[in-house]
């Protein structure tokens, strides 16, 4: 039966904290797999590995540089052997026997180049392009006294966002957008994704512009809305590209499923769509859309025109419109004309219910020409700061007080 100390000694020789370098070595020495003359050559390239590595990251004059460049050196060949050879000490020894020092510790940073090559992010206006450049050297240097388990953990994330990217311009490419393109966009590779998902569920063939977007969404709701007695509709269906390659598959899935849980929320026609994907914080940046300036400006400006040449029917000239604001502040349908019926309807609404100014307000700011917003804006203060005292007053003879300021500041019809 084992006794407390010699099981204390066991567990002190199972933890073993030197450097794989130095267990490998080790253990090729006991074994016979390193020979003598191969040690013997060993000892001699390795002073000439430390100075290369000092001078390669600062100065090999100065004995601190030198002492940090032992250690990079260990750490370097112990990176390599124990991840090439996946911590087998035969043939990590067998590794140190046919090969130099310097290729051993090369194939450590070399590991680390890549690795800082890599991109950190999915996002595409942080991608490096696969290329480790010398303004890398001083991150380089940290990750040169690092552990196995730590650069494993980090080539894990790195491969995952350079997986995400990889998907994201395949199927972007699918939809008529190069690599170029995202370059320029700068989105979130995710987002590049969702959006390209979505545009599979709409059958469409392209990445949409905002205007294009928008109505995507707004085609969703419609024909995902409840039925008019209640029932849901079948809802959407979020699938992946038949041929999407193998290696994307689990990455893709994954932002599959976010799309999904985001769904009712892109189905609730209570929440405009620039409201939603444009100004809602855990929503922006989540979804792509191809930013043209001029193409949103146009496609702005239409439907502002639109919008307000249909309210105003027109018109321009300041009876209408404060007839339309009046309207508007009263929660009535659009118009630009009263008859003394509808007049007298309105002056009995507003005592009963109030009225809204800053309804009128929104619509201008929302709808008007916008060279045109301030004059309609002091129109609609300066009569409604002198109507509304009117309108709302329950003095005899109220009704044909306000009546006549209507006739007077308004269209009516006799």
């Amino acid at each position: 039966m084992p006794t407390p100390h010699s099981a204390a000694l066991q567990a002190v020789a199972l933890f073993d904290d030197r450097p794989f370098f130095e267990k490998a070595l080790q253990h090729g020495v006991r074994h016979g797999i390193i020979t003598p003359d191969r040690l013997a050559a060993m000892l001699q390239e390795a002073p000439k590995g430390m100075v290369q590595i000092a001078r390669y990251f600062g100065t090999e004059y100065l004995r601190p540089d030198l002492e940090k460049a032992r250690d990079r050196l260990v750490n370097l060949m112990s990176l390599y052997l124990e991840h090439s050879t996946g911590g087998d000490l035969d043939r990590a020894a067998e590794s140190l026997r046919d090969h130099s020092l310097l290729s051993r510790s090369k194939g450590g940073s070399d590991m680390l180049k890549a690795l800082i090559a890599m991109p950190q992010s999915s996002h595409f206006g942080m991608q490096e392009h696969g290329v480790f450049q010398d303004k890398q050297i001083p991150l380089l240097a940290k990750w040169t006294l690092r552990s196995l388990p730590e650069y494993q953990a980090e080539r894990a994330a790195r491969s995952q966002a350079a997986t995400l990217v990889e998907a994201a311009t395949w199927m972007a490419a699918r939809l008529g957008l190069d690599a170029d393109d995202l370059d320029d966009a700068g989105k979130d590779a995710e987002a590049v994704v969702r959006t390209a998902l979505l545009v599979r569920a709409c059958r469409r063939g392209a990445m949409p512009d905002w205007a294009a977007f928008e109505k995507m969404v707004l085609g969703l709701r419609k024909k995902h809305a409840p039925t008019g007695d209640g029932q849901p509709r079948p809802p959407v269906a979020i699938g992946l590209p038949r041929d999407l390659p193998a290696q994307y598959l689990e990455a893709v899935q994954t932002v599959q499923d976010s799309v999904v849980q985001d769904l009712p929320r892109i189905l609730d026609a209570s929440l405009g769509v620039r409201k939603l994907f444009d100004q809602t914080p855990a929503f922006l940046g989540r979804y792509f859309w191809l930013e043209d300036a001029l193409a949103d400006l146009d496609h702005f400006e239409r439907s502002v025109s639109a919008v307000w040449e249909k309210a105003t029917e027109g018109h321009g000239d300041d009876s209408s419109l404060l007839t339309l604001f009046l309207r508007i502040a009263t929660n009535s349908r659009h118009a630009t004309l009263l008859t003394r019926k509808t007049a007298t309807a309105l002056v009995k609404k507003v005592r009963t219910s109030g009225l809204d100014a800053d309804l009128p307000r929104d619509f201008v700011r929302q709808h008007a020409p916008p060279q045109l917003q301030g004059d309609y804006l002091q129109l609609w203060n300066a009569f409604i700061d002198e109507a509304e005292p009117v309108l709302r007053s329950d003095r005899v003879q109220a009704t044909e007080d306000a009546l006549a300021l209507l006739r007077r500041e308004c269209n009516v019809a006799e």
